[in-house]
């Protein structure tokens, strides 16, 4: 049975090397037909991402041949059984039938989701473990080498949301377990990654301030303000400065879990 990986460069884990037998074209085709899989995707929609707004009048026929020829790489590396319809075409398109369990993007999502429940239901633990392992399925920004049109590129943007929303679940479920010092170097990367990223800020300031290291904990708050007013002309958002005004009062208190839910 095959594994297709989209969370990083694009893979099929069944002992061969069949991607390297596909054009780059033929392997933007793939990844689109497997981001939307289990969805027809019409002969437009290819188009549209394999040339974007110059299509070559072969362009209908040109996909027949791409088709064909996927066909042929799926069989000889017999990435599904026999029995089963996998590359299926229709008057209209095409569409790829995957299993949820056989896709990593499926995966993903539905491990994020579950990891989001249980941390909703009070059972950190659980939770950090799973959304752990979610985040884990990714290698690389999505798509990682595949040649990405309008819609792989916003399928992408997409799938980076989702991952952040995942993290900042699963830094929830830590800070839960009372695992600040812990995250303190991670949230120093996610903040240096993501500058404008306030949410990830307030963790840090708060990971930091619980720690015992409230002097720290207000550099990051000032770093955060001069940084927003020289790039952007704003001020730290009111749930920012709250925790600022909250590290100034109580220092080293423990805050709230939920003293920002949101960016």
């Amino acid at each position: 049975m095959a594994r297709f990986a989209l969370l990083g460069s694009f893979e099929i884990s069944n002992g061969t090397n069949v991607c390297e037998s596909m054009t780059p074209k033929m392997r933007q085709l793939f990844a689109l037909l497997l981001a939307r899989s289990n969805q027809l995707v019409s002969m437009e929609t290819v188009v549209q991402e394999l040339w974007e707004e110059e299509p070559p009048k072969s362009a209908p026929a040109t996909v027949q041949t791409y088709v064909y020829q996927l066909r042929k790489i799926i069989e000889g590396g017999r990435l599904v059984p026999d029995t089963r319809e996998f590359l299926v075409t229709r008057p209209t398109g095409y569409l790829v039938r995957v299993p949820p369990s056989e896709l990593d993007v499926h995966v993903f999502a539905e491990e994020a989701k579950q990891g989001r429940a249980l941390l909703a239901a009070g059972r950190a633990e659980e939770a950090s473990q799973l959304l752990r392992h979610a985040l884990s399925l990714w290698t690389g920004p999505p798509f990682a080498d595949v040649n990405r049109g309008p819609l792989l590129e916003t399928h992408a943007l997409d799938l980076r949301e989702q991952r952040l929303h995942c993290l900042e679940s699963r830094i929830r479920a830590d800070v839960q377990l009372g695992h600040d010092r812990e995250l303190i170097g991670e949230l120093r990367w996610l903040v240096a990654d993501n500058p404008f990223n306030e949410w990830f800020h307030g963790q840090l300031i708060m990971a930091l301030s619980r720690a015992g290291r409230r002097n720290e904990a207000l550099k990051v708050f000032d770093s955060l303000r001069r940084s927003l007013d020289r790039e952007l002309g704003l001020l730290p958002s009111p749930e920012i400065q709250e925790i600022h005004q909250r590290v100034l009062r109580v220092g080293a208190g423990r805050y709230p879990v939920a003293a920002i839910q949101e960016k």
